[in-house]
């Protein structure tokens, strides 16, 4: 008579779904994920928000240095410092004048600064030094928390 062998190891039994805690700990990661995520995107858009202020600024000088390029006979006019734009208001628009001066030139762009930038913005442009010129842009960083401060660029350039 043959000898069975009964096998002592037994299959386990199949599992039929996921246990509550394996869900829970899905939701868990999922959660810190998307969490992530989100975070990320504000600081998207607060970091693309500063590098807008930036580019109008640069913009703002760069007029302003192709302006002072095309009328160098009156350069001393362009001069200004933070006390020039203690008067300087955007809160109505900017008027354009119809005679094209020099003084008209900085009053528009005195304005088109703050209009731009916000109402604590002022450029120092020093012509003390001509041919060779500079314009730094001063603003406050809006929405900006992590870059609390302010802005600043400064462009020079030979005339």
């Amino acid at each position: 008579m043959p000898m069975r062998m009964r096998s002592t190891l037994r299959r386990p039994a199949r599992q039929s779904g996921f246990s509550m805690i394996e869900v829970l700990i899905a939701l868990l990661v999922l959660a810190f994920g998307l969490l992530g995520l989100a975070l990320m995107q504000t600081l998207n858009l607060r970091y693309t928000q500063s590098a807008q202020q930036r580019t109008l600024a640069v913009n703002l000088a760069s007029e302003l240095l192709d302006t002072m390029r095309t009328n160098r006979s009156q350069l001393g006019t362009y001069a200004m410092g933070q006390s020039d734009f203690a008067a300087v208001s955007a809160t109505s628009g900017c008027a354009t004048h119809n005679v094209v001066t020099a003084a008209n030139n900085v009053t528009r762009w005195k304005c088109e600064v703050r209009e731009a930038l916000g109402p604590e913005a002022y450029a120092v442009v020093s012509v003390a030094g001509a041919p060779d010129v500079s314009v730094t842009v001063f603003w406050t960083e809006r929405d900006t928390d992590n870059l609390a401060g302010g802005g600043q660029i400064v462009l020079e350039t030979t005339l």
